[in-house]
């Protein structure tokens, strides 16, 4: 019994041990840029694993906000990787990131750099990049939505939003997944946003409901109110059956402040009706780079579908195993050429940017499917 309690010790001990959080650096743009990696025990080398960026706001640094917005138990179970970068000064001496907000730090570069450095020390699902920040944190992850949407699969904001006709300028290279959680008291990064400073959260989702091509009426649902006293309530908004299959989300916290749902840091008015990180990767883990991701029993009877779209290069056909033919049309109705890299993946990369149609033959069905080519 006593060889028994001391070998669950050991086991407990290593589990515990084994779990890693690395201080690191990276030289880019002649700066020094720091980071903060957590590694779970449950990651294991040459196993492919997630990477969640979490970016902290503005005045705040990696350290307080892996704590503030902590997803470190999460990614115990979950098994991904969490990367806390650290922002630069601006002129008055304050942590910030560059999304958008002026200066010449290359904050974009920096986590494109940042991102190869890890998937070089350690296995990386490609297409499983997510970021997500508090405040300045989520104007960056919009940021990256808009600029380096090629390498990040979903993102989510907590009390940011995206700069003022931001979407202007903004050009995903795919459908993207995006969660917006805000306080409607927000007094900092108003809900109703700033004039010529910064959008609305309602254009904010408005623009990616009509990027992503979802249904313009959400679903509504109410947050049970399981704290009756943190001063505030939640609804959940969900904008359903975009492009991929992708989704808009929003929690909006009716009375909420600044503040990060679900942490044990009181500051201001912090809803305790839901947790702001089980929710972020629940909302992350449904998706890749092509969408939401589906098991094989839901793609069997999915209709068929082509997926990235837009696209660059290649798209794969997900829903039959039985094509008799296939075209590629312009909207003229011309045919154009295409390459077919295995029955399921066409190549359309010398294809001129613009729309097109795929028109699919099966057993039992016809269909034509618009796509964007990038």
């Amino acid at each position: 019994m006593k060889f028994v309690t001391l070998l669950l010790f050991i086991l407990v001990v290593n589990c515990v041990f084994s779990q890693q959080t690395i201080n690191g650096t990276i030289q880019h743009g002649g700066l020094t840029r720091e980071y903060i990696l957590y590694v779970p025990a449950s990651y294991q080398s040459g196993t492919a694993v997630p990477l969640v960026f979490n970016f902290h706001g503005y005045t705040s640094n990696a350290t307080e906000q892996m704590n503030y917005a902590n997803f470190r138990p999460i990614a115990d179970t979950a098994n991904f990787i969490i990367v806390h970068p650290m922002g630069t000064n601006d002129g008055s001496g304050q942590p910030f990131w560059n999304a958008g907000w002026g200066g010449t730090v290359d904050d974009i570069g920096f986590t494109q750099a940042l991102m190869d450095t890890i998937a070089s020390q350690f296995s990386i699902n490609q297409n499983r990049i997510y970021s997500t920040g508090m405040s300045n944190g989520g104007f960056m992850s919009y940021g990256l939505a808009c600029s380096l949407s090629n390498r990040f699969a979903a993102i989510a904001s907590v009390t940011g939003s995206m700069n003022y006709s931001q979407s202007l300028s903004c050009s995903p290279q795919h459908p993207m997944p995006v969660l917006e959680i805000h306080g409607t008291a927000d007094a900092t990064v108003p809900y109703n946003g700033i004039f010529n400073t910064m959008d609305s959260i309602s254009k904010v989702l408005r623009y990616w409901v009509n990027f992503n091509n979802c249904d313009v009426v959400p679903t509504v649902t109410q947050v049970p109110n399981t704290n009756l006293t943190d001063g505030s309530t939640a609804e959940h908004y969900i904008y359903s059956n975009g492009n991929n299959g992708v989704e808009v989300e929003h929690f909006k916290v009716i009375g909420g402040g600044h503040t990060w749902p679900g942490s044990p840091f009181i500051i201001g008015v912090t809803n305790q009706d839901f947790n702001a990180c089980k929710e972020i990767w629940r909302f992350f883990s449904k998706y890749d780079l092509n969408g939401k991701i589906l098991g094989l029993d839901q793609l069997e009877q999915m209709p068929i579908v082509v997926y990235p779209n837009p696209v660059e290069e290649i798209f794969k056909i997900n829903g039959t195993n039985a094509l008799e033919s296939i075209e590629v049309l312009d909207v003229a109705g011309n045919k154009v050429p295409f390459s077919l890299n295995n029955s399921k993946e066409l190549n359309v990369s010398g294809l001129k940017s613009g729309i097109y149609f795929c028109h699919l033959e099966t057993g039992n069905q016809s269909v034509s499917i618009k796509f964007v080519k990038l």
